[in-house]
């Protein structure tokens, strides 16, 4: 099983509604995307977040999967429409369970 996680920072002055509309979008993935086992976002609460206000995990049956979300269009159309023009910085952190 790989396990995809997404933290999100953004850049100052982004609307409250933009990063609402990210969050519905990433949340309405799964039946768009077939490679995609579960998949949540929403906004991370930790007080040592350093900075990342959002979070998105997910989980995949293959690397290969995983790749296959990567790429789909999708997938891509809200990394490029949505995601990128607010984007300040980004961590991600995939790993296998075997």
């Amino acid at each position: 099983m790989i396990y995809h996680t997404v933290l999100f920072k953004w850049k100052e002055g982004t609307k409250r509604e933009q990063i609402n509309e990210v969050l519905r979008e990433l949340n309405a993935l799964k039946p768009r995307v077939p490679s995609i086992l579960e998949i949540q976002a929403g906004e991370n609460f930790s007080d040592r977040s350093g900075g990342f206000s959002h979070v998105l995990t997910s989980k995949f049956l293959t690397i290969e999967a995983l790749d296959q979300y990567q790429i789909h269009p999708e997938h891509q159309k809200i990394v490029v429409g949505l995601i990128r023009p607010i984007l300040e910085q980004l961590v991600v952190g995939d790993f296998e369970v075997k």
